[in-house]
């Protein structure tokens, strides 16, 4: 017996389904915003006037992530996390519906020169301490805890403002706090912590490390390898000229703007220890960022 379309919030499951076939042509790929590594991201204009974004899972063989993906979101109440309206489990076709974030993509704003450039000082850091915010209610609010582990810049989603929505929670862990929490590896390479090449134990450190890189990577405009090179390296120390590491394509920030960007890279390096003992939490980060 077919499963239909499960109403969580504003829809009617029934007719939606309907309407998401049609208004994506049954998935056709000139529809496609996105693609990840368990289906692609599809928009869909409804006859309502909302738009929506679909998340369709390629096939059974991730079931267990549209499962994971479903059981985390309904936890979740936040304005930084990405909001799930509903779900379809069906013989032909298994997806989420989420809120459409009109300005897409982290990475795709960074990649581009023309979208880099609009996004101004200001905007950068009200991300930082969006997906700050969202990690500390995550790790400290939510119970059991939830550890994303998949932060990067490709699963935070930006809406008309500017605001960052935590995305993708496919392999999202809710940690058992009375026994192990080891798992398989999971995250985008470059942002995965260093303690989990040879130990599977997933605590919240691991997305403490993904937000330092992933701050860095919001200031420099493009990934940083470099400088997280340089922070593994055997002496770990380095000086940084601020004026160095700071995306090119955008104007020289003001004073003040400069002494807040100094004061978060070096929140960002303090995530970067290699030892996860000495990684700050994100309910300190989140409120450092707040002040």
């Amino acid at each position: 017996m077919d499963r239909e379309l499960l109403s969580i919030s504003i829809f009617d499951g029934k007719v939606v389904f309907e309407e998401i076939i049609q208004a994506t042509n049954n998935f056709d790929e000139m529809y496609c915003i996105g693609e990840g590594g368990f289906g692609c991201v599809y928009r869909a204009e409804l006859l309502s006037g909302n738009t929506v974004a679909v998340k369709k899972f390629k096939d059974v063989a991730n079931q267990k992530e549209f499962l994971n993906e479903i059981r985390v979101l309904t936890e979740i109440r936040h304005r930084n996390v990405v909001k799930l309206f509903g779900f379809c489990s069906h013989v032909r076709h298994t997806f989420l519906v989420s809120e459409y974030l009109q300005n897409g993509s982290l990475e795709k704003v960074l990649r581009d020169d023309a979208t880099a450039k609009k996004l101004e000082w200001d905007q950068r850091l009200k991300i930082v301490k969006g997906v700050a915010h969202a990690l500390s209610y995550m790790h400290h609010e939510c119970i059991p805890p939830i550890v994303h582990r998949d932060i990067s810049s490709k699963n935070i989603l930006l809406d008309t403002e500017y605001e960052a929505h935590v995305s993708d929670f496919g392999t999202a862990k809710l940690l058992n706090l009375d026994s192990s929490n080891q798992t398989v590896l999971a995250g985008t390479f470059g942002y995965v912590a260093p303690e989990l090449a040879y130990t599977m134990e997933v605590t919240e450190k691991c997305d403490v490390y993904s937000f330092g890189v992933l701050v860095l990577e919001i200031i420099k405009g493009n990934h940083p390898s470099d400088l997280v090179s340089m922070l593994l390296s055997p002496t770990g120390k380095m000086e940084i000229v601020l004026t160095d590491v700071l995306d090119k394509r955008v104007l020289l920030p003001s004073t003040e703007v400069q002494d807040q960007l100094t004061s978060i890279i070096s929140l960002a390096f303090l995530c970067l220890n290699v030892n996860p003992q000495f990684r700050p939490d994100m309910k300190f980060v989140s409120q450092l960022l707040h002040n």
